[in-house]
């Protein structure tokens, strides 16, 4: 889409996610680039609260980000809230722990830090647990952030299993008492294999297998 499709007084009602296609912050000059275009008059005109970018942590590019005129919407995938689980879960915490990517999200004004989302998978018997959400809330202590809690999808290849609906809610309300804006994620696509973490080709045996066929939709599954 492009601004010519829209009037002139007609607002923009959608928005962007840079996300699922690689690391965004990893290729930093071009996804601002974009995200000026987003944002320009004679782009898009899209205002930067409807833009976001999702990291799983880059710091350099995170205190880059912080210094820019235009500041969008952060995302920033914490999936674990301890070092010890992260880095079992997402082996980039080793080179940038949690404490740092804190660090950089303290620093913001506050203004800034409204825009910064975190992100917790729940995975049941990992993240999921009261002590974790005590301790997400000890991390977030005195910051103005949301966090998302996303109940796992489940797949064959994952072994994992999503934490049950009475353990996201506690956490949920551990963290709301805690006075931080918390969400639970509305799961999509799981009857179809076609959630988050559930787009990918299995290979056994040298062999290629598919997850159940997807109905499509527009040429998407």
């Amino acid at each position: 889409m492009t601004r010519a499709f829209l009037r002139e007084s007609e607002p923009p009602h959608f928005s962007i996610v840079l996300m699922g296609m690689g690391e965004p912050l990893a290729n930093y000059d071009n996804v601002m680039k974009a995200v000026r275009f987003f944002h320009d008059d004679h782009g898009l005109k899209l205002p930067m609260s409807r833009i976001t970018i999702s990291t799983a942590g880059l710091i350099p590019a995170m205190r880059r980000l912080a210094a820019e005129p235009l500041f969008p919407n952060l995302c920033i995938s914490l999936t674990g809230v301890t070092d010890e689980t992260r880095d079992r879960l997402m082996p980039i915490n080793r080179k940038y722990p949690i404490r740092e990517i804190m660090d950089v999200v303290r620093d913001l004004p506050p203004q800034r830090q409204k825009r910064v989302m975190f992100e917790c998978v729940m995975i049941k018997g990992v993240t999921d647990s009261a002590e974790d959400a005590r301790e997400l809330s000890r991390l977030l202590a005195g910051m103005n952030v949301k966090v998302n809690l996303i109940p796992l999808n489940p797949a064959d290849e994952i072994p994992f299993e999503r934490a049950d609906d009475d353990t996201i809610l506690r956490f949920h309300k551990i963290l709301l008492d805690s006075g931080i804006a918390t969400f639970i994620r509305k799961n999509r696509g799981n009857d179809v294999c076609g959630a988050c973490g559930q787009l990918k080709k299995k290979i056994s045996l040298g062999f290629e297998q598919t997850t159940p066929a997807a109905p499509k939709r527009n040429g998407i599954f």
